[in-house]
């Protein structure tokens, strides 16, 4: 079924720390008024990068993640600079964070987090024929890199450690992407 998008009869927008949030004021189609509230993207977007070390290895990153104050499992991630193209933005965050660039860098689409009430989008690209190149990032410590098989997502997808869930739904994207492509 497709329906007629709401009327927005009025946007308010405050600061709350580095994010914005706006109030919606919607008429639905079926006279209804509501307001709903969403986090506004003040950056570029991000990038979510599968690595391919192989045609079968894949490689991970485990970093402090502050949320949920412990180390986590995941791939190499990150904000999109002014400017930056998805392949340019994930080529450089995998030389900050895992110490490789990549010769072929895939877009394969953009993904939200919680699309009911956030603008931000990451752009799924997966990285092959991989050299060894680090740049200075932006992480206290440097991360630890871990290669990981494909064929082993399942074991991956139940580890407390691996909880992030643009990491899981990127790797068995681009595993079903990278099968079509041999």
């Amino acid at each position: 079924m497709s329906r007629k998008l709401p009327t927005i009869h009025g946007v308010t927008r405050h600061d709350v720390g580095p994010l914005q949030m706006e109030r919606l004021d919607l008429e639905f189609s079926n006279g209804e008024r509501r307001q709903f509230e969403r986090q506004v993207g003040r950056g570029h977007g991000a990038v979510v990068v599968v690595p391919m070390l192989d045609k079968d290895t894949v490689l991970l990153v485990r970093e402090y993640a502050a949320g949920m104050h412990r180390y986590e499992l995941g791939l190499v991630k990150g904000r999109m600079d002014a400017g930056e193209t998805p392949a340019q933005s994930a080529d450089r965050e995998l030389k900050e964070e895992a110490g490789y660039g990549a010769r072929r860098l895939d877009v394969l689409r953009a993904m939200t987090l919680a699309p009911t009430y956030m603008s931000h989008q990451s752009w799924l690209v997966v990285a092959r024929d991989l050299y060894p190149e680090r740049l200075p990032g932006d992480e206290p410590e440097e991360l630890e890199v871990v290669p990981w098989k494909l064929d082993a997502l399942d074991q991956l997808m139940l580890r407390e450690d691996f909880s992030e869930g643009r990491s899981l739904a990127a790797l068995f994207i681009a595993r079903e992407w990278l099968a079509g492509q041999a």
